[in-house]
C-alpha cells in the first residue's frame, strides 16, 4: 500500500472541510467550538483509499488545515510534510488574502504536486465559473500548480459534481509520487497529545521518515527523555508498525501527557541532539519588506513554532525576492537536520515574509572566515561533497561517523556510501570509526615531524619525545596520533621504541662529562644493591650541572637500567631482578612471608623494606594478606 499525504490549503470558508468531507466522510472538524463557530480552528484529519492506474491501493491522510489568518500557526503545523496540495478556492469568492498566504507557504515548503479545486462551483453560473478560472490559472501561472501541467476541477461537496473527476486525479497523482524511505532515521513531529481511556498516552503526527515499530524505544525532542511505543495505529486501524509518509499514532509509555506538546519530536534514541541555532539559506518573498540583520521573526518547522533572530552572512538586510545564507538562533531548542524547510513571519504584524532550507543544524559557536564557501557546499553538493566539507571543518580533531550521522540525518548505510568515493581518493583518511580530512592529515604529519625536529634539538640528552607528550603538544585524539605514527614509521620518517617516538639518526647525544656522570650514576647504584644512596647525594659526585644531571637519570629510568619504586627510592634494575629470584625461591620453604622475614632475608631496615614488598605487590611477586605476604 502506498501512503501519501494529502494537504488543504486556502481562504477560511471556502469549503475545506466541505471538501474533505465529501471526499472521504470523514468530518476533520473534532473540536466542540469548530462545530459551534463552523469555522476550522485547529488541523484535523481523514483518510481514503483509492485505486492507482495501475491497481495499487492508495493510502490517501488528509490534512485539513484552518483558513483564517488568526489560525495561520495551525496551519502551518499541519501543511509542513505533505505530499499533495489541494489548493481550495471558492467559485463565489475568488482569490483572497489566505488564499496567497497559503499559496506563497506551500511554495516556501517546496511543496511540487498539487491540484487546484473550485469549490461551491453550485453557487455560481457558468459564464461567472469560466471568468474565476481565468483569474486562478493567471495567478497559478509559472507556478508548481502552472494550470500546464495541473488540474484545476470545479465542486460541489452538497450536490457531488465533479468529485470523481478530482478522485481520478488525486489517484493519478498519488499514484506519481515517490515512496518515502522507510530505511532513513525515524522522525515523527508531534501534533496532537491526548490520553486514550485503556491506553494511557497518545500522540499523533505525520511520519516524514523512517519507520517506527511497536516495542521501539524513542527519544523525545528536546527533553531527551527515553519513551516506548506501546501500539501503533496508521490512520485510525492498529498496526505492527508506521512507515515514511503515514498518519501515525503512537501509544507511549514513560511519559505523561503533561511532558508532551506539538512540536515535540520522536526520533531514534542516542542518535540526534536538540539544536537552538541553525545555518540556513533564507528566502524573502518578492511582496515582503526588507529584513534586516539581527531581525526577530517567528519561526515554523514542522510542528514546531518559537522566535527566532535572524544574524545575516556578511549582509545588513536581505532584499524582497532575495535569497541569502543566515543563522537562525531560536528561543526554544528544536530537533531539525539538514534539508528540512521552514517558514519565517514577521515578528509584527504576523504575516507570512520568508521560509528556507536548513543547511546544518550543528553549526560551530565559532564561525570561520570561510564560512560562505562551506554553506554553498551544504546547500548545492552531493553527498560526498557535503560529508567531505563536513570533515574539511573538524580539520585535525576528525569527525566520528557518529557525528555524521548526527549532522546530517543520514542512515549507516548513507554515510558508507558517500564516505566511499572520497576514501578512495584519498580525499578523506579513514581511522576505524574516526574520518579526517586528507589534507588536514598530511598537515598534521608535517606538525608532528617539526615538533619532534624541535624536541630533539632542544633536548640532546632524551632518546626521543613520548607518545603522550606528544599528543598533548599537538593536541590530537590516540587514534589520530597512532594512525599518524604508523604511517609515518612505514614511510621510515620516524623511528618508535617502547613509548618513544624520534627521527632517524637521532637519539641521545652526550658530551664527554655526561657520558661519564652516567657511568658514575649508573655504577652507583649497581653496586649498592638493596641498600641504595639518596638521589641527591649520587648527583653532587658527577661533574655536570644538576639539570643535566636529572635528564640523565630519567633516561636511565626511561632505558629501565634504573627503577623507581617510590617517590624517594632508585634502585638498579639487576638488585631487582636478583630480589625477585630470591623471594621466588622461599616459596619452597614457606608460601608466606612477613615483614620480618624479609628483612631477614634482604638484610634491609624497615625504610627499604616495605616500599620493596609493596613493588614486588605490584609486580605480582607477593600478594598481601593481611600483615603477611602470599608469595605467588
Amino acid at each position: 500500500m502506498h501512503s501519501v499525504i494529502i494537504g488543504t490549503a486556502g481562504h477560511i470558508d471556502h469549503g475545506k472541510t466541505a471538501l474533505v468531507k465529501a471526499l472521504t466522510g470523514i468530518d476533520a472538524d473534532r473540536l466542540e467550538e469548530e462545530k459551534r463557530r463552523g469555522i476550522t480552528i485547529d488541523i484535523g484529519f481523514a483518510h481514503l483509499d483509492l485505486l492507482g492506474p495501475d491497481g495499487q491501493v492508495l493510502r490517501l491522510g488528509f490534512v485539513d488545515v484552518p483558513g483564517h489568518e488568526r489560525f495561520v500557526r495551525n496551519m502551518l503545523a499541519g501543511v509542513s510534510g505533505i505530499d499533495v496540495v489541494l489548493l481550495v478556492i471558492a467559485a463565489d469568492e475568488s482569490i483572497k488574502p489566505q488564499t496567497r498566504e497559503h499559496f506563497d507557504i506551500c511554495q516556501l515548503l517546496s511543496v511540487r504536486r498539487g491540484i487546484t479545486v473550485l469549490t461551491k462551483s453550485d453557487l455560481v453560473d457558468a459564464e461567472t465559473l469560466d471568468v474565476v478560472k481565468l483569474e486562478v490559472e493567471d495567478f497559478l501561472a509559472g507556478s508548481f500548480l502552472d494550470p500546464k501541467h495541473s488540474p484545476i476541477i470545479p465542486i460541489s461537496s452538497l450536490t457531488g459534481a465533479g468529485l470523481d473527476e478530482l478522485k481520478r486525479a488525486l489517484a493519478q497523482i498519488a499514484s506519481e509520487i515517490p515512496v518515502r524511505d522507510s530505511s532513513a532515521l525515524a522522525r515523527l513531529p508531534i501534533d496532537r497529545v491526548f490520553t486514550m481511556k485503556g491506553f494511557g498516552t497518545v500522540v499523533t503526527g505525520t511520519l516524514i521518515s523512517g519507520t517506527v515499530r511497536r516495542e521501539d524505544e524513542l527519544e523525545l525532542f528536546p527533553q531527551s527523555k527515553r519513551v516506548r511505543v506501546r501500539g501503533v495505529q496508521v490512520h485510525g486501524s492498529q498496526a505492527e508498525q508506521a512507515i515514511a509518509g503515514q498518519r501515525t499514532a503512537l501509544n507511549l509509555s514513560g511519559v505523561s501527557t503533561g511532558d508532551l506538546a506539538r512540536g515535540m519530536v520522536l526520533a531514534p534514541p542516542s542518535m540526534f541532539h536538540p539544536t537552538s541555532r541553525l545555518d540556513v539559506s533564507l528566502s524573502l518573498l518578492p511582496g515582503a519588506r526588507p529584513l534586516k540583520d539581527r531581525a526577530r521573526v517567528h519561526l515554523h518547522a514542522y510542528t514546531f513554532e518559537t522566535i527566532a533572530t535572524v544574524a545575516l552572512f556578511g549582509a545588513k538586510q536581505i532584499t524582497p525576492g532575495e535569497t541569502a545564507f543566515a543563522q537562525l538562533r531560536l528561543a526554544a531548542p528544536t530537533l531539525l537536520l539538514p534539508a528540512d524547510r521552514f517558514i519565517i513571519r514577521q515578528f509584527s504584524p504576523v504575516i507570512t515574509i520568508g521560509g528556507g532550507i536548513v543547511l546544518d543544524a550543528a553549526p560551530f559557536t565559532k564561525r570561520p572566515k570561510d564560512h560562505g564557501p562551506f554553506l554553498q557546499t551544504l546547500a548545492e553538493g552531493d553527498p560526498a561533497q557535503v560529508l567531505l566539507a563536513r570533515t574539511a571543518r573538524r580539520s585535525k580533531q576528525g569527525l566520528h561517523l557518529v557525528q555524521a550521522i548526527a549532522e546530517t540525518g543520514w542512515p549507516g548505510a548513507g554515510v558508507e556510501r558517500a564516505l566511499a568515493p572520497a576514501v578512495q581518493r584519498g580525499e578523506i583518511i579513514r581511522i576505524g570509526e574516526l574520518l579526517i580530512h586528507g589534507h588536514s592529515f598530511r598537515a598534521l604529519q608535517s606538525d608532528l615531524l617539526a615538533a619532534m625536529a624541535s624536541f630533539h634539538q632542544q633536548n640532546r640528552l632524551a632518546p626521543g619525545i613520548s607518545k603522550e607528550a606528544l599528543r598533548e603538544k599537538l593536541d590530537l585524539t590516540p587514534e589520530i596520533l597512532g594512525a599518524s605514527v604508523n604511517q609515518l614509521v612505514q614511510s621510515k620518517k620516524i623511528e618508535v621504541a617502547g613509548d618513544v617516538v624520534r627521527l632517524p639518526g637521532h637519539g641521545v647525544e652526550m658530551k664527554d662529562e655526561e657520558a661519564e656522570s652516567k657511568t658514575l650514576i649508573e655504577d652507583a647504584f649497581s653496586t649498592a644493591g638493596l641498600k641504595v644512596p639518596a638521589l641527591k647525594d649520587v648527583l653532587a659526585g658527577v661533574k655536570v650541572d644538576k639539570a643535566r644531571a636529572q635528564k640523565i637519570v630519567t633516561l636511565l629510568l626511561r632505558e629501565k637500567v634504573l627503577v623507581k619504586i617510590s617517590e624517594d627510592l632508585i634502585f638498579h634494575r639487576t638488585a631487582l631482578d636478583d630480589l625477585r629470584k630470591r623471594v621466588a625461591a622461599e616459596k619452597a620453604k614457606s608460601a608466606t612471608m612477613d615483614v620480618a622475614r624479609f628483612k631477614d632475608l634482604t638484610g634491609v631496615t624497615r625504610k627499604y623494606a616495605i616500599p620493596l614488598l609493596e613493588y614486588l605487590d605490584r609486580e605480582h611477586v607477593t600478594r598481601r594478606g593481611g600483615d603477611e605476604r602470599i608469595i605467588l
